[in-house]
C-alpha cells in the first residue's frame, strides 16, 4: 500500500466518523480543509460527482488513474 493510499485511507475514516454518506463536493472541501497533500488532494477532486460510503469511496479513490 502506498503512502499516498494510506493518507487517503486516513481522511477517509476521519471524514465519514458519524457519518454515513458523503457527496464528492463534502469531501473535497474535507480535503482542502484538512490539508491534504497535493496528489491526495487530486484525487479526491478527480471523484465523480455524488454520494459515497465509506468503502465506495475508498474503491472510488484507488480506481482513479491521476
Amino acid at each position: 500500500m502506498t503512502d499516498e493510499i494510506r493518507e487517503l485511507d486516513a481522511f477517509l475514516d476521519d471524514a465519514f466518523d458519524g457519518q454515513e454518506r458523503l457527496s464528492s463536493a463534502d469531501l473535497q472541501r474535507r480535503a482542502v480543509a484538512t490539508g491534504l497533500p497535493a496528489l491526495a488532494l487530486t484525487r479526491v477532486d478527480a471523484l465523480p460527482e455524488g454520494e459515497y460510503a465509506q468503502d465506495e469511496a475508498a474503491e472510488a479513490l484507488r480506481a482513479l488513474d491521476v
